[in-house]
C-alpha cells in the first residue's frame, strides 16, 4: 500500500468519526434541553438514535431519563447496562436504586448498597442510606453499625448524628441517645427531631 493512500484511509477514518463525536455530543446537548423542559421520555428517545451497547455514559443517561419518565423497568435495564459496562461504578448502582426504590423494591436496593460498601466500605451515602433500610425495618442493630461507620468518617454530621440517636433510643440506650442528641443540637440548635429525644429521655 502506498503512503498516500494510507494517510487517505486515515482521514477518512478519523473524520467519520469525529463526526459520530459530534453527532452523540449534539444527541446529548439535546437531551439536557429536553429535560430542562420535563420532557423526559423525548430526551431519551434523542438518545437512543445514536446508541450504542458498549456506551457506559448513553446507558447511564438513559436510565436516568427513563426513571424521570416513570419507566422503571426500562430504567433500571440500562442502569444495569452501565453497571455491566462498568463494573466498580458507583454513580451507576447509586443510579440502579431509584427506580427500584421507586417500584419499591427494598430487598434489592439494600443489596446494591451493600455491593456498593463490599467494593468501597468507606462510602458514606450506601452506609447510610443502608442505616434508613434497616431502621425502618426496626432492625436497630444493624442500622446502629451503619450510623456509626458514617460518624467514623464525618464525627459532626447531622443526619448520622440524629439517626444514630434515635438507633440508639430503641435499643433501650438512653444515655448514648442524649449525648449524639445533644451534638445534633450542636449542629442544628432548632432541630425539632433532637430536642423532642431530648424531651422523651428526660
Amino acid at each position: 500500500m502506498k503512503l498516500t493512500t494510507f494517510f487517505t484511509i486515515l482521514f477518512f477514518y478519523f473524520s467519520s468519526l469525529n463526526a459520530q463525536n459530534n453527532e452523540i455530543i449534539n444527541a446529548f446537548k439535546t437531551s439536557y434541553t429536553l429535560e430542562t423542559a420535563g420532557k423526559y421520555k423525548k430526551a431519551a428517545d434523542e438518545l437512543k438514535k445514536v446508541y450504542t451497547d458498549n456506551s457506559y455514559e448513553i446507558n447511564l443517561r438513559i436510565g436516568w431519563l427513563l426513571y424521570n419518565a416513570g419507566l422503571f423497568d426500562q430504567s433500571s435495564a440500562h442502569y444495569q447496562k452501565a453497571i455491566n459496562l462498568k463494573p466498580y461504578s458507583e454513580e451507576a448502582k447509586f443510579g440502579l436504586t431509584y427506580p427500584k426504590i421507586a417500584q419499591g423494591k427494598w430487598t434489592e436496593v439494600a443489596n446494591i448498597y451493600n455491593n456498593i460498601i463490599e467494593i468501597n466500605p468507606q462510602n458514606t451515602s450506601a452506609n447510610y442510606k443502608l442505616g434508613l433500610i434497616y431502621y425502618g425495618k426496626k432492625d436497630y442493630i444493624n442500622a446502629q453499625k451503619k450510623f456509626k461507620k458514617v460518624l467514623s468518617l464525618y464525627p459532626f454530621d447531622h443526619d448520622a448524628l440524629l439517626m444514630s440517636a434515635w438507633a440508639y433510643y430503641f435499643l433501650g440506650k438512653k444515655n448514648e441517645a442524649k449525648i449524639l442528641f445533644n451534638k445534633v443540637l450542636m449542629n442544628s440548635p432548632s432541630d425539632a427531631s433532637a430536642l423532642e429525644g431530648i424531651n422523651i429521655i428526660k
